[in-house]
């Protein structure tokens, strides 16, 4: 069966009040930046629908493509006919012969939103039931649990009949509630928290710590690849941003406060990255912290972590669950590539015994005790790489420093 449309949904959420017309319009953008591949379809939309008329295309790699865009609650392919009630049966039982794998049961909704439609949507779901029962042997009713729910939604400009609705991947559209920086490890966390921003609306840029030579290539291509990924979900290209931090590990561990190292080191993590979020116009930075997992990550660390930044530190993953957080990168198509084996700059000089409860003071007074603390921190500031990445293509856009090891 060949279809006309595909019919996104995208909920009366985003759609109230003043932010209609920015979701609605955020929603389009991002759905035509997805489909650019398709030169000749064409869109319209509708309260709290857009319609994307195929124009010959197949619509299975196009709805492959719209179910993973943020925004989108359910879509459906749909065969568009005149409001008029023999077309309407024509086309909704040639829809039923097509079904591939035939059912026993079925049942019509039918929705008359053109109230100047001559038949209710009662009187539809009979008189478009009972031409197909007539027509398909063996063929009954089911209205509580039928094997296929036939759907004929009548607008005034077209009815829309189709039987699939496709859940989408809900949230919001991208770049619809401000931009976060992502810290990116290259675990399995932090992608699929990057996901989860993804999907409240946040565009993210992504910022990685790498320790050459200690790091390898290897573990910079692991990054790049799962920012790729995400790239993937935002429809649009992710800059990371590929930080230097051999000299600041290296510094730190010569503070010979290896119980602290952890604390002390992501402390300058969260110092850069902020001063890269106001550089580019960020308002909250994004990790992958799950409460309770590690040394840095109980409460006590935390708190002394977040209190070097003062940006809004995002953690969507904070009381999931490790095995719930694997299922969603499996889920996301990000967990294999997390789990490779290659060593990021958070996994070296980790001592035996991290702590778990810091002294805010204490570290503090460490700090204060390291020779051009503040001078270290701005040089990776200013040393950092970025790459501006998508699925397909990445491209050099700006380099800073020295590093030419990439």
């Amino acid at each position: 069966m060949l279809y006309d449309q595909v019919v996104l949904r995208y909920g009366d959420l985003m759609v109230k009040g003043r932010n209609r017309n920015k979701f609605e319009k955020r929603m389009l953008d991002q759905v035509k930046q997805a489909l650019l591949a398709y030169g000749n379809i064409t869109f319209f939309k509708s309260f709290g629908r857009l319609y994307v008329k195929l124009n010959g295309h197949p619509h299975e790699p196009i709805v492959d493509r719209l179910k993973d865009l943020f925004g989108i609650v359910s879509l459906s392919p749909v065969i568009c006919t005149e409001p008029d009630l023999e077309k309407i049966r024509e086309v909704a039982l040639a829809l039923m012969q097509s079904v591939p794998v035939k059912p026993a049961t079925f049942k019509v909704s039918a929705k008359r939103a053109w109230k100047s439609f001559p038949h209710t949507s009662q009187e539809m779901n009979h008189l478009v039931g009972g031409h197909v029962l007539r027509a398909i042997a063996d063929l009954k009713v089911n209205v509580n649990h039928p094997d296929v729910e036939l759907r004929v939604d009548i607008q005034e400009e077209a009815t829309y009949v189709f039987y699939e609705v496709i859940p989408g991947a809900g949230g919001f559209p991208f770049a619809s509630n401000g931009k976060a920086m992502l810290l990116l490890s290259g675990g399995i966390d932090s992608p699929v928290a990057g996901w989860l921003a993804l999907r409240k609306g946040l565009e993210i840029e992504a910022v990685h710590f790498h320790s050459y030579p200690f790091t390898s290539e290897q573990a910079k291509d692991k990054v790049i690849e799962l920012a790729k990924r995400l790239s993937y979900f935002s429809g649009e290209p992710i800059k990371l941003h590929l930080v230097p931090f051999t000299e600041i590990q290296t510094t730190l561990v010569q503070a010979k406060s290896d119980n602290l190292i952890i604390t002390l080191m992501r402390r300058a993590m969260m110092r850069i990255t902020e001063q890269l979020a106001e550089r580019n116009k960020a308002f909250g930075i994004v990790t992958g912290e799950s409460l309770g997992q590690v040394a840095s990550q109980t409460l006590p660390s935390m708190n002394v972590i977040g209190r070097s930044a003062q940006l809004p530190q995002l953690k969507p993953l904070i009381m999931m669950d490790k095995h719930e957080i694997i299922r969603m990168a499996e889920r996301i198509g990000t967990f294999e590539t997390s789990i490779l084996p290659y060593e990021d700059c958070c996994t070296l000089f980790l001592p035996k015994s991290p702590s778990t409860n810091p002294n805010l003071r204490i570290v503090e007074k460490i700090e204060s005790l390291i020779p051009n603390y503040k001078e270290l921190l701005a040089a990776a500031v200013e040393g950092t790489e970025e790459l501006l990445l998508s699925p397909i293509v990445e491209t050099t856009v700006h380099t800073a420093g020295e590093d030419s090891w990439f």
